[in-house]
């Protein structure tokens, strides 16, 4: 984590951030057996503290919203993969199949009022860690804000929250990275009081038989999605959204998720990269993206 503030309490507002990540990491860790995911996990019921709550229910609504491209449940199809463990391998298709039944969003019951969760069916497991960070840097902006911070930056392992401008004004600077080249950019996008958040298969793969297998799992067949995307970044007022949709969107595949942007463009625009090397942006962000390859505009549909 990066965690960068302006103001005479900017170092109070850095500490009290700090600390912040460091208790939503103890609550949300799917590796840590004290954590209320790992318990939830463990015995398919939990009333839940606020923050873990709040994420819960957000991960739920985006599911359905994205008829289930995002979904919450996928931690035993990712433990099949060996992805939490490191143990990699490469599951049979039946049992992947039997593994998805335990993924039907409808089978959680979450209570509003009092964050109390349970499962319907024996072994389901959440993950929330593909909607966490985007959370966790959404509070630390209201964090920084309560200090009198209204210039900063969080970085979350790739996800940023730009908190309001730079100190003299212009924007933050965020570049988008090129999955081909560690240390070179797909473009740089100039933003004020919003979170850019990327995902790719490139950020956690393993290779077997020549073959890569990523970590972002299409929760239709349980195999790593293959829908013709690289990386997706979302820009977003809303970071819990944009870290949902960076998953989400990479599975839909181009056409699916441009279908989506269209829908809801008002909440977010997005840049899209496709296997084949081409970038397409979103209307809503054209002006405030900049790159030195091509790239095309994905325009507004009257």
């Amino acid at each position: 984590m990066r965690l960068t503030a302006y103001g005479s309490a900017a170092e109070d507002a850095v500490e009290a951030a700090a600390s912040y990540i460091e208790n939503m990491d103890a609550l949300m860790s799917t590796g840590l057996e004290t954590s209320e995911i790992a318990q939830l996990n463990a015995t398919g019921t939990m009333m839940l503290s606020a923050d873990s709550a709040a994420v819960m229910q957000r991960a739920i609504e985006i599911c359905h919203d994205t008829d289930g491209a995002f979904n919450p449940l996928m931690y035993p199809v990712m433990e099949a993969w060996g992805f939490p463990s490191k143990e990699y391998r490469v599951p049979m298709q039946d049992e992947l199949e039997e593994l998805l039944t335990l993924t039907d969003i409808s089978q959680v019951q979450f209570h509003e009022a009092d964050g109390q969760v349970s499962f319907g069916i024996d072994g389901m497991k959440a993950d929330l860690g593909g909607i966490a960070k985007g959370y966790t840097s959404s509070q630390i902006k209201e964090i920084f804000n309560s200090f009198g911070v209204t210039s900063g930056l969080v970085t979350l392992g790739g996800n940023v929250q730009a908190v309001g401008s730079k100190t003299d004004g212009s924007p933050w600077r965020v570049a988008v990275q090129n999955p081909e080249s560690e240390g070179e950019y797909l473009g740089v996008l100039e933003v004020s009081d919003k979170a850019v958040i990327t995902s790719g298969g490139y950020e956690r793969y393993f290779e077997e038989d020549g073959k890569k297998y990523h970590h972002i799992m299409d929760p239709d067949s349980g195999y790593p999605a293959e829908n013709g995307l690289t990386s997706v970044t979302i820009v977003s007022e809303d970071g819990t959204l944009a870290d949902a949709l960076s998953t989400a969107l990479f599975v839909m595949g181009l056409e699916n998720a441009s279908d989506y942007w269209q829908e809801h463009s008002q909440q977010f625009d997005a840049v899209f990269l496709t296997e084949t090397g081409t970038i397409l942006v979103t209307e809503g962000i054209e002006d405030i993206f900049s790159s030195g390859y091509a790239w095309t505009v994905i325009e507004k549909e009257s």
